[in-house]
């Protein structure tokens, strides 16, 4: 049996420094005052920072295929892979170019070792101009197995929960119709992961209404509709969060993943008792309100901690693979 570690991580504002001649000139004004003061040095920091936490996971050996969001560009991620690569990982790197106002993308790091890339695939999510997307890539396992994942970022709750939740339904719609898509191209027993920084919570009507993530194993298996399973629920109660507001955890971070990893014959599954939220001490506050410790940004010296990491935890699962 052969086993992959699949990680998921919002970097926090992972910026290229404030003068990159890669920064299109429409993004140059609008990352202004937010990149001020992001020089090369606190580039290196951060990136330093985010090794340090990356390398542990999987039992220090890094993950073998990690989702990550909040990355200005794809220099910035491949400077990323350099320094994990000089860990010893064959690491390569899957992104695209965004059409968020904010210029933050999606992208994903992986072992090319284990993992063979195929295709990549960008959903656009419109609201009166385009926001985040999603992002899709297709990739074949060491064994040369379909594994497809797709990496979100929904809209952020900036301006009030219940005042941008239409939002975060446009896009709950749109994962759950290239879901359906998804199916009718590979069939129902292709193996698909959703992971990302949804924005709302397992139990969030986005979730469960408009994306058809479901608690409910049998259903998630046995629905001709593209339930998905949400993986987040054991956690649902135990005051874990990957995120913290008002000193509440949220969980905003979450795996999914499609019918064809719930049928027990299938060659790949999810490890029994797998998922993990990533609490390492260094990156997590002492006290009573165990959140992560944020790195910030120059620009705003009240929060700016070169010590920190991200406003968010990592998440972790097992995936595992039987043998052809």
């Amino acid at each position: 049996m052969k086993e992959y570690c699949i990680a998921w991580w919002n970097l926090e504002n992972l910026f290229d420094i404030e003068d990159s001649q890669q920064r299109p000139d429409w993004l140059r004004s609008k990352l202004a005052s937010e990149v001020r003061g992001w020089s090369q040095e606190v580039l290196e920091t951060k990136l330093t920072q985010l090794v340090r936490i990356i390398m542990q996971i999987n039992n220090g050996h890094g993950p073998d295929l990690l989702g990550v969001c909040e990355v200005e560009n794809e220099p910035v991620m491949q400077q990323l892979a350099h320094k994990l690569r000089a860990a010893g990982r064959n690491y390569a790197v899957a992104h695209h170019d965004t059409s968020d106002q904010r210029g933050i993308d999606i992208a994903f790091i992986y072992d090319a070792d284990l993992f063979t890339f195929e295709r990549q695939f960008f959903h656009v999510i419109l609201k009166r101009a385009a926001t985040r997307d999603l992002f899709q890539v297709n990739f074949r396992t060491a064994l040369g197995r379909d594994l497809i994942v797709v990496g979100n970022h929904w809209p952020s709750r900036s301006g009030g929960q219940y005042e941008t939740e239409p939002y975060r339904i446009l896009a709950a719609e749109t994962l759950s119709y290239w879901h359906e898509r998804i199916l009718e191209a590979k069939g129902k027993e292709v193996a698909v992961i959703f992971m990302g920084d949804f924005n709302d919570e397992p139990f969030n009507r986005s979730m469960t209404d408009y994306m058809l993530s479901t608690n409910s194993f049998t259903r998630a298996k046995n629905a001709e509709n593209p339930y998905a399973y949400n993986l987040m629920w054991p956690l649902m109660g135990q005051a874990v969060g990957t995120y913290y507001f008002s000193n509440f955890p949220n969980i905003l971070d979450q795996f999914l993943v499609g019918g064809g990893f719930l049928k027990g014959d299938t060659p790949l599954q999810i490890k029994a008792d797998s998922l993990r939220v990533e609490r390492f001490a260094e990156m997590t506050k002492p006290g009573d309100y165990p959140a992560p410790i944020k790195f910030g940004r120059p620009s705003s010296q009240s929060s700016y901690n070169p010590n920190g990491f991200s406003d968010h935890f990592p998440i972790s699962l097992i995936l595992t693979e039987a043998p052809v």
